[in-house]
């Protein structure tokens, strides 16, 4: 039986840092509509996104929203005689599109200009219940518990996707500049192609973590590369970050911007930057193609994420620990806990 109330983190406008951002409340469970599902929200990652969301880095879309767009979930009750009660799936960030656009036509429905998105345009997991649509869930297996899953459903998934843009071949040198969740979760897809991965970052810790996943080399976040990289892709939200690693970039190569809001990146000399072919590209979203494919990656490779799990009541300690970088891997809310 559904019941007629479930517990939600409720974000309405954005605080001062320090004060509390969600407040848990008591609200109405969803109604799926017409081509949507039911779904009891087992874990839901928490992302930088969702940080954008609550300091007022992103406009805001609904009002009050629910946070949340790494959801794994059980099937509750579905438009499609396909899913039944108890099917396990995912939700992402791009929670669905027109279908019709230049775009989607094109095989680009990430960039569709009438997206929807999870926990931004519409509701999303930080809550006991979620609904989504039925065309956008991801199908998921049971080889990881949920919360070792829901960091794949965007943090993984947006990686794999700068992944791509960056056009990272088999064998080449990659650079990673920031390493938090997602790029952590890139390191052994890297790893399965062979690629020599060099990591510049902040933070002993994450220079550690990244020399023991793997990198041929470590330094600080504006440190060069001994090498110049065939690709580089920066998930940090800063501007100078950028101009870095493009300064590390061999001809012809390719810097994926993984960001989906960036401070003002400086001025720079197009000779000495970004002659010789090399190229600036931003990530936008993903796929749904891309997230079949990087689940199938992830698979083969055997990706367990590292991750600390909150109750839906700490949701606002799950925000500031990832804001001051204080998690080894990502931060999972489960709303039954």
């Amino acid at each position: 039986m559904i019941p007629k109330m479930m517990n939600a983190a409720v974000f309405r406008c954005s605080r001062p840092y320090g004060e509390l951002p969600v407040s848990l409340e008591s609200v109405p469970v969803p109604t799926p509509g017409s081509g949507e599902t039911l779904l009891k929200v087992l874990a839901c990652g928490v992302c930088r996104t969702d940080l954008h969301i609550v300091e007022g880095d992103l406009v805001m879309k609904v009002n009050p929203l629910i946070l949340g767009h790494q959801i794994v979930g059980e099937v509750v009750a579905s438009s499609s005689a396909e899913l039944k009660a108890g099917t396990l799936v995912g939700v992402s960030w791009l929670g669905g599109t027109d279908g019709t656009c230049k775009f989607c036509i094109s095989h680009r429905e990430n960039l569709c200009d009438h997206a929807m998105f999870t926990g931004y345009s519409r509701n999303g997991g930080y809550a006991e219940y979620a609904i989504a649509r039925t065309d956008f869930l991801i199908p998921l297996s049971n080889r990881l518990a949920p919360e070792e899953t829901a960091p794949l459903l965007c943090a993984g998934m947006i990686g794999f996707r700068s992944l791509r843009v960056a056009e990272v071949k088999p064998g080449q040198k990659v650079g990673l500049f920031g390493f938090g969740a997602s790029a952590r979760l890139a390191m052994p897809i890297l790893s399965s192609w062979g690629c020599e991965v060099y990591v510049a970052t902040r933070g002993s810790e994450h220079q550690r973590d990244a020399a023991v996943l793997g990198a041929k080399w470590v330094g600080d976040a504006f440190e060069q590369p001994p090498k110049a990289l065939d690709a580089a892709i920066t998930f940090a939200p800063v501007g100078n970050v950028v101009l870095a690693a493009l300064k590390a970039l061999d001809k012809g190569g390719i810097v994926a911007i993984n960001a989906i809001h960036l401070d003002e990146v400086p001025a720079f000399d197009y000779d000495s930057l970004l002659w010789g072919e090399r190229q600036m590209r931003s990530v936008a979203n993903m796929t749904r193609e891309d997230a079949r494919d990087f689940l199938t990656a992830a698979d083969q490779v055997g990706l367990r994420p590292r991750f600390k799990t909150f109750p839906l009541r700490e949701a606002n300690d799950a925000l500031r620990q990832v804001r001051e970088e204080a998690i080894q891997g990502s931060a999972v809310i489960v709303p039954w806990q």
